[in-house]
């Protein structure tokens, strides 16, 4: 469900909070599928006639550089930002009926790390992740930023930091606050 007025929905799991899933995106367009869905990314809206040329279901698994290993699903859907299209952007119904027409085809991980493949055709494809999508006047908008590369070793040790120092902070423990 979308908050109106430009606020974004709370994240229901604990992931980075513009690190959307699949099913996090269908989820916030199911009540607005007649509303133009408008993707932006380097400051500015995709043309109204963007496709969705690809969309592709991945299970991974690796070594990060800790050598702990790590594995994960991940979904891809490639924007191909070009005014092909009409004079408007694609209803959200028409989004998520592509991604019903690939999950009849694609075993699709609702919980799957989402990216977003966006090329003009021209400029080469780059890598976003999504934020929560936002209702804007009569549109929804989901706001792409570029995926950055990151060390998860150093993100776990973070994490603890943040969970340790929020757990000794927490009123009811008896410790002194962290300063």
């Amino acid at each position: 469900m979308l908050a109106p007025d430009n606020q974004k929905i709370a994240d229901p799991v604990p992931v980075d909070p513009i690190d959307l899933t699949i099913g996090d995106l269908l989820d916030a367009l199911a009540d607005h599928k007649d509303k133009p869905l408008v993707f932006c990314y380097d400051g500015q809206a995709v043309k109204p006639g963007y496709h969705v040329t690809e969309v592709k279901a991945g299970q991974f698994s690796a070594l990060d550089c800790g050598g702990n290993p790590e594995s994960w699903p991940e979904i891809f859907v490639q924007l191909w930002d070009v005014d092909e299209g009409g004079p408007v952007h694609m209803p959200a119904g028409k989004f998520a009926a592509i991604i019903s027409k690939v999950a009849d085809h694609v075993a699709l991980d609702r919980s799957a790390r989402l990216t977003f493949e966006v090329s003009d055709g021209i400029r080469p494809m780059e890598l976003h992740r999504a934020n929560q999508p936002v209702l804007v006047g009569d549109r929804i908008e989901v706001e792409l930023s570029p995926r950055p590369a990151s060390c998860k070793p150093r993100d776990r040790w973070l994490e603890e930091q943040k969970a340790a120092n929020a757990s000794c902070c927490a009123p009811d423990n008896g410790k002194a606050c962290c300063g």
